[in-house]
């Protein structure tokens, strides 16, 4: 196989808020989507089986933080809107505006970052929210119901 296309591997979580598959090669993980029908796996690398570790122990809440080797976005403003998203701690929020300010970018930038992120909960878009700690948007899973039970999860407190 080409380096250019390396073999893709996917594998499924169950977990509280349903089915949570991932995506990957060998090198990065490129996916990850919550709810949906729970498919059959496919093959599976350790890539993949160190990320279903990571979000297993994250959702046994034995980790805050993930250490994965995750597929770069193809634009440098994508990345650093990503790189802010993932600064934000286990537990704490930041609003769109907040972000944007530190980003010089615009909040709704910072929600459609958020909105098209490929790998919800490893970058944790869900701890971004609205002005005055309102839950704003998600689109991941069922929606705000995912959100919240994301945000209670990890304990947050405003």
């Amino acid at each position: 196989m080409s380096q250019l296309n390396p073999p893709v591997s996917r594998a499924i979580l169950s977990s509280p808020i349903g089915p949570v598959r991932i995506e990957g090669t060998d090198v990065a993980i490129r996916r990850v989507h919550i709810g949906g029908p729970a498919d059959e796996p496919g093959e599976t690398n350790p890539l993949i089986q160190e990320a279903l570790d990571q979000l297993s122990a994250w959702f046994q809440g034995r980790l805050h933080e993930f250490d994965l080797p995750l597929e770069p976005l193809t634009s440098p403003r994508g990345e650093a809107h990503r790189a802010a998203i993932r600064n934000i701690g286990y537990g704490s929020t930041a609003s769109y505006g907040e972000l944007a300010r530190a980003l010089g970018s615009s909040p709704r930038a910072v929600g459609q970052a958020c909105r098209r992120n490929p790998l919800p909960i490893i970058i944790p878009c869900h701890r971004v929210v609205g002005a005055g700690g309102s839950i704003g948007h998600y689109s991941a899973g069922e929606g705000i119901k995912t959100k919240l039970w994301l945000l209670q999860h990890e304990g947050r407190t405003g």
